[in-house]
């Protein structure tokens, strides 16, 4: 990592250390090299998921308004493909954003989420790029769970009969867990230790531990070929 890149990080981390009020969110967009955001335009700031109807129960502080707002601007700017950068980057955010965030956390481009407050991470916990979390309902995710491509997770449904009658449950993914490519995940799911969502698979029960599902909706298949192995033993490595 270079010299550069590090004085940033450290620059950026003692902000959010220090909570992000609208002095730091502009500090961290001027080091970003981000133009044109002023007081008056960061004061005035409204957030997509702040129109949601749970955040009129739940509503943002402003320090979750701007670490919400900083880490979606980053993907927008090319630093965001430096990953000696935005991998700690959004590190330095998940850990006082989320609820919980383990060590090791590593997020790819363009994973987006609507309630960070609302997700609980792992140690060494894993998401690739272009996953969508609705994390209205509460999301909780073990250690060393590895997320692929394109995943979508959903906490809420709607009433058929009425648009606004919403109904929340959490989802839960266990200890070394792997959800595949393009795979969804319903409300109130859980999906077992050692298991593995197939692509493209659609999970709509839960998942018991050490089982591969797969299909729409997902049935169990197989069990997970682990050799014997179990949770460190398998390798849950994304990144070197």
């Amino acid at each position: 990592m270079g010299t550069v890149i590090h004085d940033m990080l450290e620059e950026v981390g003692s902000i959010i250390q220090g909570g992000v009020d609208t002095g730091g969110v502009l500090r961290i967009l001027r080091l970003l090299d981000v133009p044109g955001y002023t007081k008056e335009l960061m004061e005035g700031l409204t957030l997509y998921s702040e129109l949601l109807p749970l955040a009129r129960e739940m509503p943002f502080t402003s320090e979750q308004r701007y670490l919400h707002f900083l880490w979606d601007a980053l993907d927008k700017l090319p630093i965001c493909l430096n990953a000696n950068f935005s991998i700690l980057f959004r590190r330095l955010i998940a850990g006082r954003l989320f609820k919980r965030c383990g060590a090791g956390f590593t997020a790819e481009e363009n994973f987006r989420f609507n309630f960070g407050q609302n997700l609980d991470v792992g140690d060494f916990v894993f998401f690739n790029r272009g996953v969508f979390i609705d994390s209205k309902g509460g999301i909780s995710i073990g250690n060393s769970v590895g997320i692929g491509e394109d995943v979508r997770i959903f906490t809420h449904s709607h009433s058929e009969a009425s648009h606004i009658i919403r109904e929340y449950k959490p989802v839960i993914i266990r200890d070394y867990a792997k959800i595949y490519t393009g795979s969804m995940i319903l409300p109130g799911v859980t999906i077992g230790e050692q298991s593995i969502v197939a692509a493209h698979a659609v999970v709509t029960k839960d998942v018991p531990a050490n089982m591969v599902v797969a299909g729409t909706p997902a049935q169990v298949v197989r069990e997970r070929k682990t050799e014997g192995k179990s949770g460190d033993e398998l390798d849950h490595i994304w990144l070197f």
